[in-house]
């Protein structure tokens, strides 16, 4: 299935044969200390920047409704967030991932997410639209 938005997203995860739940890593867009003039220029024009995650949460697909909803209750912890990065994680049978499971996920995402290798996950604008980041 080719997701082309939250919803498409949702239905996805919730046809799955195991129980997964939803990893959102809530990143904001800045710039370097030691900017050069080029860099600040397409950091304006929102073609450059570094993303910094700010805040993570796992979800079960179920308790999603809409990315409307998700961006109501983040704004309640990180007030400026600019992209939200997502990936899923299934469990082992009727068995749902472990707190451990998820908590090594959100490791290595972070972490990919901190050295620019992005292009495992989906990732969204404040606006809910899908983007595609150039790496």
């Amino acid at each position: 299935m080719d997701i082309a938005s939250f919803s498409d997203l949702l239905t996805a995860a919730r046809s799955q044969p195991t129980p997964q739940r939803l990893l959102f890593v809530f990143t904001g867009a800045g710039l370097p200390e030691d900017a050069t003039a080029e860099q600040i220029a397409q950091f304006s024009a929102q073609q450059a920047g570094e993303l910094t995650p700010l805040m993570y949460v796992d979800k079960s697909p179920l308790e999603l409704s809409t990315f409307a909803a998700l961006t109501a209750e983040s704004e309640q912890l990180v007030p400026d967030w600019d992209v939200v990065f997502v990936a899923g994680l299934g469990g082992k049978g009727l068995l749902a991932p472990t707190h451990d499971e998820i908590e090594s996920a959100f490791q290595r995402m972070m972490a990919a997410i901190q050295s620019g290798a992005v292009q495992p996950f989906l990732a969204f604008r404040r606006d809910g639209e899908i983007v595609q980041l150039v790496v």
